[in-house]
């Protein structure tokens, strides 16, 4: 080890393939920040279902190896680089994507991709805000351009990226509807923006949400599992109703007849083919929403660096998320 070359604990993947691949190492050299880049003290970082699809090497960004996990931290401002106006040492921040890893005891980010953290929000909060709240914002504005008045179901809202849509949507003037799985997920689905919610475990439920919004149909469905639920989203359109997806676990077979008589449309979203002016414009917004109070980030399990085997099974194999998953360090 050079001289003066700090070490820390960090998560590290040095092949593809299931949760064990998580290896957690004491001995990893701190990184350095660059131009335009801070160092960060992490206090607690997200876990996002998309961490175990590159993990397994199933995705379509495949980092190289080894490397480390997570890009949503929270945490104290330790060092800056050359060029780093915004922040100082010491300032409370979170990330939507970091260029040494989250899962880690100190993650270096890009100036542009780091964000002040208000004092009413403390850091666990702070984990829970990135990949979320921005794809929510990604799916409700950029992709759907969802108007008030716009009636929006968000399937499988009790998750991380469906409560953040719930309540960006409920502060757009926006009808809200919600599913979830467990009663605990639907009641906090409630709680968080949504007018009404549906247990998408019921049989009877997609009958339960055509009778709730009558003929018109649902103008917006913010879509988790693709794969499961497509088909019955076509039928429960309203005309020019667009289908957004975030998340799909496989194929799925529809009837493309399905959207020609309403001209709906399906889209998908990837957070991060955003440019810089979308991500400023998602930032905006986010900010604001924690200055006048609606933008609640709900944690649900936590688990310390040691157990992110375990995050990382549970997440993809728990029986219905409530809030989002976040590691302390």
């Amino acid at each position: 080890m050079a001289t003066g070359q700090k070490l820390m604990r960090a998560i590290r993947v040095f092949e593809f393939g299931g949760p064990e691949v998580l290896k957690l190492q004491s001995d990893v050299v701190q990184p350095i920040p660059k131009d335009h880049q801070v160092l960060i003290k992490v206090h607690a970082c997200g876990v996002n279902p998309v961490e175990t699809y590159i993990r397994s090497g199933t995705y379509s960004r495949k980092p190289s190896l080894p490397y480390t996990p997570g890009s949503d931290v929270a945490g104290v401002i330790e060092a800056i680089g050359n060029n780093v106006s915004t922040f100082k040492k010491g300032d409370r921040v979170f990330t939507v994507s970091t260029v040494s890893g989250g899962y880690a005891e100190y993650a270096v980010a890009a100036e542009d991709m780091v964000y002040s953290l208000p004092d009413k929000l403390d850091l666990k909060l702070g984990a829970a805000i990135g990949t979320p709240y921005f794809t929510a914002c990604r799916a409700l504005l950029h992709s759907a351009r969802v108007k008030a008045g716009e009636t929006v179901l968000v399937h499988g809202a009790s998750g991380g990226v469906g409560l953040a849509a719930c309540q960006i949507a409920r502060a757009y003037g926006v009808k809200v509807l919600g599913t979830a799985g467990t009663e605990e997920g639907r009641n906090v689905v409630l709680q968080n923006g949504a007018h009404e919610v549906f247990n998408h475990r019921d049989i009877n439920h997609i009958d339960a949400i055509k009778k709730s919004v009558g003929d018109k149909g649902i103008d917006v469905i913010i879509e988790m599992l693709a794969n499961i639920n497509l088909s019955n989203d076509l039928k429960l359109l309203s005309n020019g109703g667009r289908v957004i997806i975030v998340g799909s676990r496989g194929p799925i077979e529809i009837n493309p007849r399905d959207t020609m008589a309403k001209e709906s449309s399906i889209i998908g979203v990837a957070l991060y083919s955003s440019t810089k002016e979308e991500f400023r414009q998602f930032a905006a917004v986010l900010q604001a929403g924690m200055e006048i109070g609606w933008l609640k980030p709900v944690i649900g399990s936590q688990y310390p660096l040691e157990k992110v085997v375990e995050a990382h099974e549970n997440i993809i194999h728990g029986s219905g998320a409530t809030g989002k998953m976040i590691l302390l360090l």
